[in-house]
């Protein structure tokens, strides 16, 4: 089934709080999406796609489906030399990769911390300085 929904530009207000919050910008579905073209332009997308991934993985109900969805994140974005892998350090991926024995709701939970700590920290600063954030304040 195709979702399909248009993108509402928040109001510069709305924007404007996505200074102090993060977890604020990535809810909303155009700042994610402007977030993503941002980080585009960067070549970081991983990080966004990443945390979008175990957001969906965590409201996966069924176990079958959530041991799918788990080895394809770790495919993608978590062993070495992965098409989109995240950048996380040895102890995380050690601890990410014995969650993953048995999945569960919160097998990815550390790794998607450090890498919405890094963007918070990295990409958020660089995305309030672009275009792509100074369209949506004016």
């Amino acid at each position: 089934t195709w979702a399909f929904f248009t993108l509402v530009r928040p109001s510069p207000e709305e924007a404007l709080q996505w200074r102090d919050s993060l977890e604020k910008l990535l809810q909303n579905p155009y700042g994610l999406a402007s977030f993503r073209s941002f980080l585009r332009s960067e070549f970081s997308e991983e990080n966004a796609e990443f945390w979008v991934a175990c957001e969906d993985y965590k409201k996966t109900k069924s176990p079958v489906k959530m041991a799918e969805k788990a080895k394809k994140i770790y495919e993608e974005f978590i062993q070495t030399e992965a098409p989109k892998e995240v950048n996380i350090d040895h102890f995380t991926k050690a601890v990410t990769m014995k969650n993953l024995v048995e999945p569960s709701p919160t097998s990815f939970d550390m790794a998607q911390k450090r890498i919405f700590a890094l963007m918070e920290k990295d990409s958020l600063p660089r995305f309030l300085r672009s275009e792509f954030y100074h369209e949506l304040i004016k």
